[in-house]
């Protein structure tokens, strides 16, 4: 029983460590400016990333960067953000 609480404490303590990484990536990286604090526009052109799926977020950044995915803007903001796609991603799959 002990093991079990143990592992679900440490799990629960990296997760948390994991949103603030992401929280701080997300905006360190700019992407507050256009997408919101927590992933939710006020600018009606630019998309809610809010509960996004993570996977498909990280995917998608990945692609900007590479280039497979073409916009000016999120192409060069995604250079910005290299190695941190995934705590982005997984910050914005946690909001509301």
């Amino acid at each position: 029983m002990k093991r079990i609480l143990l592992v679900a404490t440490v799990a629960t303590f990296t997760m948390g460590f994991a949103q603030a990484d992401g929280a701080a990536d997300y905006a360190n990286g700019g992407c507050v400016g256009c997408h919101g604090a927590t992933g939710i526009s006020t600018i009606p052109t630019y998309p809610n990333l809010a509960g996004q799926n993570a996977a498909y977020t990280a995917k998608q950044l990945k692609d900007f960067r590479t280039g497979a995915r073409k916009d000016p803007t999120m192409n060069a903001m995604a250079a910005m953000i290299i190695g941190k796609e995934q705590s982005i991603a997984d910050f914005l799959a946690a909001q509301k």
